[in-house]
Protein backbone atom coordinates (compact mmCIF):
# COMPACT_ATOMS: atom_id res chain seq x y z
CA UNK A 1 0.00 0.00 0.00
CA UNK A 2 1.11 3.60 -0.54
CA UNK A 3 2.21 5.78 2.14
CA UNK A 4 -0.35 8.02 3.24
CA UNK A 5 0.78 10.94 3.09
CA UNK A 6 2.24 10.48 -0.82
CA UNK A 7 -0.98 9.27 -2.19
CA UNK A 8 -2.20 12.76 -3.06
CA UNK A 9 -1.56 15.41 -6.03
CA UNK A 10 -1.11 18.79 -4.44
CA UNK A 11 -2.37 20.54 -7.52
CA UNK A 12 -5.54 18.13 -7.26
CA UNK A 13 -6.32 19.57 -3.79
CA UNK A 14 -5.55 23.36 -4.93
CA UNK A 15 -7.77 22.80 -8.09
CA UNK A 16 -10.72 21.89 -5.65
CA UNK A 17 -9.58 23.91 -2.67
CA UNK A 18 -10.11 26.67 -5.09
CA UNK A 19 -13.70 26.22 -5.74
CA UNK A 20 -14.44 25.48 -2.02
CA UNK A 21 -17.38 28.29 -1.99
CA UNK A 22 -19.30 27.13 -4.90
CA UNK A 23 -19.67 23.11 -3.63
CA UNK A 24 -23.44 23.32 -2.35
CA UNK A 25 -24.24 25.92 -5.26
CA UNK A 26 -26.75 23.59 -6.93
CA UNK A 27 -26.51 25.70 -10.55
CA UNK A 28 -22.53 25.92 -10.09
CA UNK A 29 -19.69 24.12 -11.08
CA UNK A 30 -20.78 21.24 -8.93
CA UNK A 31 -24.03 20.83 -10.51
CA UNK A 32 -24.10 17.46 -11.82
CA UNK A 33 -23.08 16.12 -8.25
CA UNK A 34 -26.16 17.37 -7.22
CA UNK A 35 -27.76 15.85 -10.02
CA UNK A 36 -26.00 12.33 -9.72
CA UNK A 37 -26.49 11.87 -5.61
CA UNK A 38 -30.24 10.16 -5.09
CA UNK A 39 -28.89 7.81 -8.31
CA UNK A 40 -26.12 7.12 -6.05
CA UNK A 41 -28.25 6.78 -2.71
CA UNK A 42 -30.72 4.82 -5.04
CA UNK A 43 -28.53 2.27 -6.27
CA UNK A 44 -26.58 1.48 -2.78
CA UNK A 45 -29.81 1.04 -1.00
CA UNK A 46 -30.77 -1.52 -3.32
CA UNK A 47 -28.20 -3.72 -1.75
CA UNK A 48 -28.24 -2.53 2.10
CA UNK A 49 -30.32 -0.74 4.38
CA UNK A 50 -28.39 2.80 5.11
CA UNK A 51 -29.85 3.30 8.80
CA UNK A 52 -27.90 2.62 11.59
CA UNK A 53 -24.67 2.00 9.22
CA UNK A 54 -21.25 3.11 10.19
CA UNK A 55 -20.22 4.63 6.75
CA UNK A 56 -16.79 5.74 6.08
CA UNK A 57 -16.64 8.46 3.12
CA UNK A 58 -13.56 8.75 1.61
CA UNK A 59 -12.78 11.84 -0.45
CA UNK A 60 -16.22 13.24 0.62
CA UNK A 61 -15.53 16.69 -0.98
CA UNK A 62 -18.15 19.22 0.24
CA UNK A 63 -20.31 16.46 1.50
CA UNK A 64 -23.07 16.03 -0.86
CA UNK A 65 -22.51 12.53 0.19
CA UNK A 66 -22.06 11.98 3.16
CA UNK A 67 -24.83 14.38 4.43
CA UNK A 68 -27.47 12.65 2.42
CA UNK A 69 -26.04 9.42 4.17
CA UNK A 70 -26.44 11.33 7.18
CA UNK A 71 -30.13 12.19 6.73
CA UNK A 72 -30.73 8.52 5.55
CA UNK A 73 -29.90 7.72 9.41
CA UNK A 74 -26.34 6.23 8.84
CA UNK A 75 -23.52 7.44 11.61
CA UNK A 76 -21.16 8.99 8.71
CA UNK A 77 -17.64 9.97 8.85
CA UNK A 78 -16.77 11.62 6.00
CA UNK A 79 -12.53 12.00 5.12
CA UNK A 80 -10.67 13.82 2.96
CA UNK A 81 -7.50 16.29 2.34
CA UNK A 82 -8.37 19.34 1.05
CA UNK A 83 -8.84 21.28 3.66
CA UNK A 84 -10.84 24.29 2.57
CA UNK A 85 -13.31 22.02 1.07
CA UNK A 86 -13.55 20.05 4.24
CA UNK A 87 -14.78 23.49 6.01
CA UNK A 88 -17.21 24.25 3.72
CA UNK A 89 -18.71 20.61 4.54
CA UNK A 90 -18.39 21.05 8.11
CA UNK A 91 -19.86 24.42 8.28
CA UNK A 92 -22.72 23.46 5.79
CA UNK A 93 -23.63 20.62 8.13
CA UNK A 94 -23.76 22.92 10.75
CA UNK A 95 -26.27 25.40 9.36
CA UNK A 96 -28.10 22.31 8.02
CA UNK A 97 -28.55 20.91 11.01
CA UNK A 98 -26.89 17.26 9.79
CA UNK A 99 -24.95 15.26 12.73
CA UNK A 100 -21.79 13.93 10.89
CA UNK A 101 -17.70 13.47 11.09
CA UNK A 102 -15.41 15.28 9.01
CA UNK A 103 -11.46 14.29 9.26
CA UNK A 104 -8.97 15.77 7.47
CA UNK A 105 -6.99 12.64 6.87
CA UNK A 106 -6.02 10.03 4.05
CA UNK A 107 -8.06 6.96 3.49
CA UNK A 108 -5.10 4.77 4.03
CA UNK A 109 -4.40 6.50 7.43
CA UNK A 110 -7.49 6.04 8.37
CA UNK A 111 -7.96 2.60 7.41
CA UNK A 112 -4.69 2.02 9.39
CA UNK A 113 -6.62 3.71 12.95
CA UNK A 114 -9.82 1.88 12.42
CA UNK A 115 -9.18 -1.76 11.03
CA UNK A 116 -12.20 -3.46 9.84
CA UNK A 117 -14.47 -0.10 11.47
CA UNK A 118 -17.25 0.25 9.09
CA UNK A 119 -20.17 -1.81 7.61
CA UNK A 120 -20.05 0.21 4.57
CA UNK A 121 -17.71 2.29 2.62
CA UNK A 122 -17.99 5.07 -0.04
CA UNK A 123 -15.77 6.50 -2.94
CA UNK A 124 -17.71 8.58 -5.16
CA UNK A 125 -15.64 10.47 -7.77
CA UNK A 126 -12.52 10.40 -6.10
CA UNK A 127 -10.17 7.23 -7.48
CA UNK A 128 -9.18 9.24 -10.89
CA UNK A 129 -7.73 12.17 -8.76
CA UNK A 130 -5.50 10.21 -6.85
CA UNK A 131 -1.75 8.73 -8.02
CA UNK A 132 -2.31 5.47 -6.52
CA UNK A 133 -6.29 4.34 -6.28
CA UNK A 134 -5.28 0.73 -5.75
CA UNK A 135 -4.08 1.74 -2.32
CA UNK A 136 -7.30 3.50 -1.64
CA UNK A 137 -9.29 0.73 -2.95
CA UNK A 138 -6.62 -1.75 -0.55
CA UNK A 139 -7.33 0.53 2.52
CA UNK A 140 -11.45 0.57 1.67
CA UNK A 141 -10.69 -3.17 2.11
CA UNK A 142 -9.04 -2.72 5.34
CA UNK A 143 -11.58 -0.86 6.83
CA UNK A 144 -14.56 -2.62 6.18
CA UNK A 145 -16.05 -5.12 8.39
CA UNK A 146 -15.93 -8.68 6.94
CA UNK A 147 -19.19 -8.86 4.86
CA UNK A 148 -19.16 -5.35 4.93
CA UNK A 149 -19.62 -3.39 1.36
CA UNK A 150 -17.93 -1.26 -0.83
CA UNK A 151 -19.49 0.99 -3.32
CA UNK A 152 -17.20 3.12 -5.70
CA UNK A 153 -18.17 5.47 -8.61
CA UNK A 154 -15.61 7.09 -11.37
CA UNK A 155 -15.34 7.37 -15.19
CA UNK A 156 -14.27 5.16 -17.51
CA UNK A 157 -11.36 5.49 -19.75
CA UNK A 158 -13.60 5.10 -22.70
CA UNK A 159 -13.87 7.18 -25.83
CA UNK A 160 -17.94 8.24 -24.96
CA UNK A 161 -16.36 9.40 -21.72
CA UNK A 162 -13.69 11.42 -23.02
CA UNK A 163 -16.14 12.95 -25.61
CA UNK A 164 -19.01 13.44 -22.64
CA UNK A 165 -17.72 13.76 -19.18
CA UNK A 166 -14.36 15.83 -21.15
CA UNK A 167 -14.87 17.44 -24.15
CA UNK A 168 -19.02 18.28 -23.59
CA UNK A 169 -19.03 18.24 -19.51
CA UNK A 170 -15.78 20.79 -19.05
CA UNK A 171 -15.29 22.48 -22.20
CA UNK A 172 -18.39 22.83 -24.04
CA UNK A 173 -21.04 23.17 -21.09
CA UNK A 174 -19.11 23.88 -18.33
CA UNK A 175 -20.64 21.50 -15.85
CA UNK A 176 -17.54 20.71 -13.77
CA UNK A 177 -14.65 22.87 -13.37
CA UNK A 178 -12.29 22.77 -17.21
CA UNK A 179 -9.31 20.23 -16.03
CA UNK A 180 -11.04 18.49 -13.16
CA UNK A 181 -10.58 14.97 -15.41
CA UNK A 182 -7.60 13.76 -17.37
CA UNK A 183 -8.17 10.95 -19.57
CA UNK A 184 -5.38 8.66 -18.35
CA UNK A 185 -6.30 9.01 -14.94
CA UNK A 186 -9.34 7.23 -15.96
CA UNK A 187 -10.09 3.76 -14.87
CA UNK A 188 -12.14 0.92 -16.93
CA UNK A 189 -14.30 -0.98 -14.59
CA UNK A 190 -12.70 -4.20 -15.22
CA UNK A 191 -9.15 -2.56 -13.99
CA UNK A 192 -11.15 -1.51 -10.86
CA UNK A 193 -12.43 -4.71 -10.28
CA UNK A 194 -9.08 -6.27 -10.39
CA UNK A 195 -7.95 -3.90 -7.99
CA UNK A 196 -11.12 -5.06 -5.57
CA UNK A 197 -10.52 -9.05 -6.37
CA UNK A 198 -6.54 -8.19 -5.39
CA UNK A 199 -8.15 -7.44 -1.59
CA UNK A 200 -10.89 -9.31 -0.72
CA UNK A 201 -13.55 -7.72 -2.30
CA UNK A 202 -15.92 -9.53 -4.42
CA UNK A 203 -17.76 -7.44 -7.36
CA UNK A 204 -21.84 -7.55 -6.58
CA UNK A 205 -23.52 -5.57 -9.21
CA UNK A 206 -22.72 -2.80 -11.71
CA UNK A 207 -24.55 0.01 -12.82
CA UNK A 208 -23.87 3.17 -15.46
CA UNK A 209 -25.20 6.65 -14.78
CA UNK A 210 -26.75 8.67 -17.58
CA UNK A 211 -27.28 12.46 -17.20
CA UNK A 212 -28.49 14.43 -19.83
CA UNK A 213 -27.63 18.03 -18.25
CA UNK A 214 -29.91 19.60 -21.36
CA UNK A 215 -32.82 17.46 -20.31
CA UNK A 216 -32.09 17.93 -16.90
CA UNK A 217 -32.40 13.88 -16.32
CA UNK A 218 -30.14 11.07 -15.07
CA UNK A 219 -30.58 7.57 -14.57
CA UNK A 220 -29.15 4.37 -13.90
CA UNK A 221 -28.52 2.31 -16.84
CA UNK A 222 -26.37 -0.86 -17.93
CA UNK A 223 -24.17 1.44 -19.92
CA UNK A 224 -20.98 1.65 -17.83
CA UNK A 225 -18.99 3.22 -20.67
CA UNK A 226 -19.26 6.85 -19.22
CA UNK A 227 -20.52 7.56 -15.50
CA UNK A 228 -19.98 4.07 -13.72
CA UNK A 229 -21.02 2.71 -9.95
CA UNK A 230 -19.75 -0.53 -8.59
CA UNK A 231 -21.15 -2.36 -5.53
CA UNK A 232 -18.46 -5.02 -3.39
CA UNK A 233 -18.74 -6.68 -0.48
CA UNK A 234 -16.05 -7.97 1.33
CA UNK A 235 -15.32 -11.49 1.85
CA UNK A 236 -16.95 -12.81 4.96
Amino acid sequence: MTRAENNVDPAELNRFNAKAQTWWDLDGEFKALHAINPLRLQFMQTHVPLANQRILDIGCGGGILSEALAKADASVTGIDLAEDVLTVARLHAMESGVSLDYETISAEQKAADCPQAFDLVTCMEMLEHVPDPASVIAAASQALKPGGWLFVSTINRHPKAYALAIVTAERLLNLVPPGTHQYDKLLKPSELDAMARHNGLTLQASAGIDYNPLLKRCRLSNDLRVNYLLAFQKDA
